[in-house]
């Protein structure tokens, strides 16, 4: 199926295997809570066991240094595409009232990234995230 829209998520390379992860985690949960109309129908198996909905359409992982992390930063929001960010400071913090405290308190140019999640036209993405590789 090929769907209008894509979800890109960039993610640091230089993380520990847990932090990427966690990044995704929370990266992703930032794109369904901004576009609720991507969740896709509750599962079930066939034993009768209900499931969470998930995320409707494929979501794309790239790897990417600082430098290009914050260009793709700046690609999104030179397009109107307002991204998920996490940043380093975050995995210091316990609770989410910290981490926007964390980010709030830092300029833009200055933000150290390890991860943005960005949904928007197929095109407008591919623009976003030109040059990047998957992640590895």
């Amino acid at each position: 199926m090929q769907f209008d829209t894509k979800i890109a998520i960039v993610i640091r390379t230089d993380l520990q295997a847990w932090q990427k992860l966690n990044v995704a985690a929370f990266l992703t949960s930032g794109i369904a809570a901004a576009f609720p109309e991507c969740i896709g129908d509750p599962y079930g198996d066939a034993s009768g066991t209900s499931y969470h909905a998930l995320i409707g359409q494929p979501i794309l992982i790239y790897g990417a240094d600082g430098p290009a992390l914050s260009r793709a930063l700046d690609r999104a929001l030179t397009r109107n595409v307002k991204p998920a960010v996490y940043t380093e400071d975050m995995f210091k913090t316990t609770h989410d009232a910290a981490n926007r405290e964390a980010v709030r308190a830092v300029a833009r140019a200055d933000l150290n990234l390890v991860g943005i999640a960005v949904r928007a036209e197929r095109k407008v993405i591919d623009k976003i995230v030109d040059g990047l590789k998957f992640h590895g």
